[in-house]
């Protein structure tokens, strides 16, 4: 998809040397896949101490 961006020429040089990408086409998906992985990590460590498991160690350990 073609897209007119107005981006910071110095963040766009940075984030081209930190991550090696070429072009910056790649630095943009690169810096997209991040924003969504940090922001799924972000939700799991909300739900920290919140989901309930009903495991018992000892059946897990046997169905081998």
């Amino acid at each position: 998809m073609r897209t007119t961006l107005n981006l910071d020429e110095k963040l766009l040089v940075e984030a081209m040397k930190w991550t090696g990408e070429s072009t910056k086409t790649a630095v943009i998906n690169e810096a997209l896949k991040q924003i969504i992985q940090n922001r799924k990590r972000l939700r799991l460590i909300e739900m920290a101490g919140k989901v309930k498991l009903d495991a018992d160690i000892n059946v897990t350990r046997n169905r081998i």
